[in-house]
């Protein structure tokens, strides 16, 4: 039995599709308010709770072989991040589950003090580290999936926003792909006990993506850059009013600033690893948009 968190987001719902595909018994955990019909009807057992309540977290972990992590929505770093995956774990050595899988993020390991998203998943890392569980922790680069809208939107206007530097570099994943490295990660030795970097197979600077989807598309883009500092302005204007607004575009922030790529060696290792080609952004835009 997997147990999948933040069953119903983007990475999630795609693993307990693969897992049910497979027809591997599956529980996700799910809130009230969320849209899991879908994985009802894929023969998912569904399990209804809150992650700010442990008894919750400590039923879901009962007759779980194994745990995928992939929960992080919502403004609360403390309690989401960080305070529910540190009960998973201790659940998860208390019900003796035999491989723990934990979605952290790219450059969670560099200190970036601005997100409190950021420092909680690198405690949340260390605690998993020091647990005895085995384990894999996964960084992807940034998901695909995210890409979704954006391109929904350059379909419809040319527009492409980009706050910052557009010669930053990104490397991102094929949510797909991060699923099927996530379940296989349990059964595969050379990710047992390892932190691995997940990267599309291409380096790509962020105005690279209005290239893609231009090319898919069949449109010049037509791109909008802001400096960053305007962003910096508007997060400092909305402080004034709400300084838990401000705290909150902290991870924004580090995303907007910062270059998240993986290394042509890292995504080869994991390509080796895993036996398995990574997908190109532009494969995954077109196979997920009706063009």
């Amino acid at each position: 039995m997997f147990l999948i968190t933040g069953a119903t987001g983007a990475l999630g719902r795609r693993i307990v599709r693969l897992l049910r595909e497979r027809e591997i018994a599956t529980r996700a955990f799910v809130r009230l308010s969320s849209s899991y019909a879908e994985l009802e009807n894929r023969g998912a057992e569904i399990f209804i709770g809150d992650f700010k309540q442990d008894k919750d977290i400590q039923k879901a972990c009962q007759g779980v072989r194994y745990i995928i992590s992939t929960h992080g929505t919502g403004n609360d770093a403390q309690a989401i991040h960080y305070r529910a995956n540190i009960e998973l774990i201790d659940c998860a050595k208390e019900v003796g589950v035999a491989h723990f899988v934990f979605i952290s993020v790219l450059g969670v390991d560099r200190g970036y003090e601005d997100s409190t998203t950021f420092k909680a998943k690198r405690e949340v890392e260390k605690y998993l580290q020091n647990s005895g569980l085995e384990y894999t922790i996964l960084r992807p680069a940034g998901l695909a999936s995210s890409l979704i809208p954006l391109a929904e939107q350059f379909r419809q206007t040319g527009i492409y926003l980009l706050i910052g530097d557009p010669k930053n570099r990104t490397s991102v994943v094929s949510t797909d792909d991060l699923a099927k490295i996530a379940i296989e990660s349990v059964n595969v030795a050379d990710a047992c006990n390892k932190i691995l970097p997940i990267g599309g197979p291409d380096i790509l600077t962020r105005e690279d993506i209005a290239t893609i989807f231009g090319r898919i598309f069949n449109r010049e883009p037509f791109l909008i850059n802001p400096p960053l500092f305007l962003f910096d302005s508007l997060r400092g204007t909305l402080g004034l009013l709400n300084p838990q607004t401000q705290k909150g575009l902290g991870t924004l922030r580090v995303l907007l600033a910062n270059e998240f790529f993986c290394t042509p060696e890292e995504i080869q290792h994991v390509e080796s690893i895993f036996e398995m080609k990574m997908e190109s952004l532009e494969s995954y835009i077109r196979r997920n948009i009706a063009v």
